[in-house]
């Protein structure tokens, strides 16, 4: 697609099947050769429009999760929700980017900047973020946010590297930071939260 005309909204309960096809499009080409096949066969579709399901269906949904839309269809994903403690990392902010995925067709369009726009209105967050995905690592830093020294290496994907980033904006307290929790286990964003495949 050439200059992708697109716009960004609420996604409904009737969208889980179509979500958990672009999550899944999308986690192939990022991660490609990262993650092996079973992160992105039918078994993977099938978990994550379970996710998607339940995680529409929940009454904050409409403040945590946006889609961008071009001609109907689904292009790109976002979700937020409060840091927590993961693996041993405590918050370092009081909200957290958990998945940003948009279809290769869509990059550079201006796509993935809405998505995050919308998602955070320019507030401090944090994310981990693969540490072989340099096409991630631009957008963010571009966007703010900087590697703060914290390296994982995760069991539940294979062994990838990831980082952990903060963006550079004056930390907000946890106190002012939205409720509920969004568990996003397998994404360039990746939680400090729990165990959950998102």
């Amino acid at each position: 697609m050439a200059t992708t005309a697109f716009e960004v909204v609420v996604p409904c309960p009737d969208d889980a099947e179509e979500l958990a096809s672009v999550h899944i499009q999308a986690w192939r080409e990022a991660y490609g050769g990262l993650l092996p096949e079973r992160f992105y066969d039918d078994a993977a579709r099938d978990r994550k429009r379970v996710m998607w399901s339940g995680l529409l269906a929940g009454g904050d949904a409409g403040e945590r999760v946006r889609v961008a839309r071009h001609e109907g269809r689904i292009v790109g994903l976002v979700a937020r929700g409060p840091a927590t403690e993961h693996q041993g990392h405590p918050p370092r902010r009081g909200e957290q980017l958990y998945a940003l995925y948009v279809l290769s067709t869509c990059y550079g369009d201006g796509v993935g900047q809405a998505l995050l726009d919308e998602a955070l209105s320019g507030r401090p967050a944090q994310l981990w973020v693969a540490k072989e995905n340099r096409r991630a690592r631009r957008f963010y830093e571009k966007n703010g946010f900087a590697y703060d020294g914290t390296e994982q290496v995760d069991p539940d994907l294979d062994g990838l590297i990831e980082n952990a980033c903060c963006d550079r904006r004056t930390p907000r307290s946890p106190t002012t930071a939205m409720s509920g929790t969004l568990h996003d286990r397998h994404s360039g964003c990746r939680p400090f939260a729990a165990k959950a495949a998102l």
